[in-house]
């Protein structure tokens, strides 16, 4: 039998029954898409400034969502007209050769550069942040979203 789940009683009001609080595992997580946008799988999301799925780039207002974890073509639709599962966690992009990461950037902040690189600076105020640089290596950049 699935255990019933509760609404909210009030925001100051104490439980006075048990309730069966949902959970997510917090590593997927479905986003509606933006009008007129392709996210192939792999992609870096992001979130525009109105909260809908878009492929990373470089611009401001925009909110690292995770990898695309699979293609979804919303390029005909309306926004929210399709959703997209992202993963976050921990992964591999490539970096800009004008504004490579280093590995003296561990621990610190890199920003998105497009929806498979990403860059140093924030080039001037330009882009937005990506997520917190773990690693880096010969082949680009570990990089942690979420």
């Amino acid at each position: 039998m699935t255990p019933v789940i509760q609404p909210i009683q009030g925001a100051t009001m104490p439980l006075t029954t048990d309730r069966n609080t949902p959970e997510r595992d917090g590593h997927l997580v479905q986003h509606p898409m933006a009008a007129g946008k392709k996210i192939y799988a792999g992609a870096l999301v992001v979130l525009n400034a109105t909260g809908y799925a878009e492929p990373g780039s470089t611009a401001t207002t925009l909110t690292a969502a995770g990898r695309a974890e699979a293609q979804v073509d919303n390029s005909a639709g309306a926004d929210g007209a399709k959703r997209i599962t992202v993963r976050r966690g921990l992964f591999h992009f490539a970096h800009t050769a004008a504004d490579a990461v280093t590995r003296t950037s561990i621990g610190q902040s890199c920003y998105i550069a497009s929806d498979y690189s990403v860059a140093k600076t924030d080039g001037t105020g330009t882009r937005s942040v990506a997520g917190k640089v773990i690693d880096v290596d010969s082949d680009g950049v570990w990089v942690e979203i979420g």
